[in-house]
């Protein structure tokens, strides 16, 4: 069983400190805050409308140099705000990858502050505003947007939370996996956040604010980002809201967004049991909804 990956850079406030003065020395002066560290970055407010976003880990430092190159030209369609990078840092003081300077957004994190019910279809029009076809050059992600029989396999992990005694992982959500795994891709490729689960998602007063963390942007199957509205939406109504409004899906999309939704879950939940509660409490709702439905 896995939990968070560690961090293999320590980024403090020297660090951060260091960096400013050497690249960006007109903010050097602004009080900064550390706000949270995920799997993959470190996020710092600086100031009362900047953020800094530094990888933690080398995986994570080709992802940000794609929410670079891309968010600037995509976040113009889209109706909801994004993080645009501002200013992009370079390695030094040590500190070996590329980095961001990006705007404060203002909220809470969907699995702290859910989206009320009446936000459903502001969220489904932002799905379809994204899902859009990408240019050939858009990034590559091996784990998000393929089929999902090309995906990491969850089947270990599904097998373990089964065992326990009060598992989420029923035989409704194994019926769910399979039919998801037979469902044809019958749609083209879009553009795809990749990543769009709660903590992604911020929400002031139930209000939608912004859509953060663009680190996995790809072109794929849409059924994957899709998947986020069981993540979010408590209301098996506002879920069915959200769905008619993301754009036309078939029965074969709707089937793999399930299963998309069952493999963050199972995710979320396994690794979450290890060291993160708040990600297994994700999971648990996760898998609570889609067996719920719609």
């Amino acid at each position: 069983m896995n939990g968070t990956p560690a961090a293999e850079v320590n980024i403090d406030e020297a660090l951060i400190r260091a960096l400013l003065r050497e690249q960006h020395p007109d903010l050097a002066h602004l009080p900064c805050v550390p706000l949270d560290a995920g799997w993959d970055n470190v996020m710092v407010r600086l100031g009362d409308s900047l953020c800094l976003r530094l990888p933690r880990r080398a995986a994570a430092a080709a992802l940000i140099e794609h929410e670079q190159a891309w968010l600037p030209g995509l976040s113009k369609t889209l109706p909801l705000p994004t993080p645009v990078p501002l200013r992009v840092g370079q390695p030094g003081c040590g500190y070996p990858w590329r980095w961001s300077i990006v705007p404060w957004l203002a909220g809470d994190a969907a699995d702290l502050a859910p989206p009320g019910a009446a936000e459903a279809t502001r969220f489904g029009e932002f799905l379809k505003a994204l899902h859009r076809p990408a240019p050939a050059a858009a990034p590559s992600n091996p784990v998000r947007g393929v089929p999902l029989q090309q995906a990491p396999r969850i089947e270990e992990r599904m097998q373990r939370l089964a065992a326990m005694s009060s598992s989420v992982v029923t035989s409704d959500i194994h019926r769910a996996w399979q039919a998801a795994l037979q469902a044809p891709i019958d749609v083209g490729p879009t553009w795809l956040h990749g990543d769009l689960h709660a903590r992604n998602v911020l929400v002031k007063e139930g209000t939608l604010t912004g859509i953060i963390d663009w680190g996995d942007i790809t072109a794929g199957d849409r059924a994957t980002d899709l998947a986020a509205i069981w993540m979010l939406f408590a209301d098996p109504h506002a879920r069915s809201r959200a769905l008619s409004s993301s754009g036309s899906v078939t029965q074969a999309t709707y089937l793999r967004a399930k299963g998309w939704a069952i493999r963050f879950g199972v995710v979320l939940l396994d690794s979450g049991l290890v060291d993160y509660p708040r990600h297994a409490a994700m999971g648990e709702k996760t898998l609570r909804r889609v067996v719920e439905g719609p």
